[in-house]
């Protein structure tokens, strides 16, 4: 289904992240629904956006304000450009961010048993 997460911002009201995990709270409220989008229900855990060529700004900076702004849990940027990705964990009001460098073993706050890296994302392994 395609997941539309409502954000308060100036330049657009809705995203559509490259991936949206919900939690099983959020997908009880969502059943049976041909559209989905956040802004009246509980945020998605978790969102993941691949970093476009030439939007970096509106990825990295743009997003990170409006998912903060929903309370979104994670928030993680895929940047197969700069070759890493950057997990923004939601801690009492904030973003905490942690850079993983594509040879380093990206876990997430959400689901720490969970270990990928970005060689193998690449590989679709």
């Amino acid at each position: 289904m395609k997941a539309e997460v409502a954000v308060n911002s100036l330049q657009v009201g809705m995203r559509v992240p490259d991936l949206t995990i919900y939690s099983e709270e959020l997908a009880t409220v969502m059943k049976g629904a041909t559209r989905y989008s956040t802004m009246d229900m509980p945020p998605p855990l978790l969102v993941v956006e691949m970093v476009s060529p030439n939007q970096e700004n509106r990825d990295y900076r743009y997003k990170r304000s409006e998912y903060a702004a929903r309370g979104i849990a994670e928030y993680s940027i895929v940047d197969p450009i700069s070759q890493k990705v950057t997990i923004l964990e939601w801690v009492e009001g904030f973003y905490d961010e942690q850079v993983f460098p594509e040879e380093m073993a990206i876990v997430s706050a959400i689901f720490p048993n969970i270990q990928l890296n970005f060689t193998s994302m690449k590989k679709g392994d």
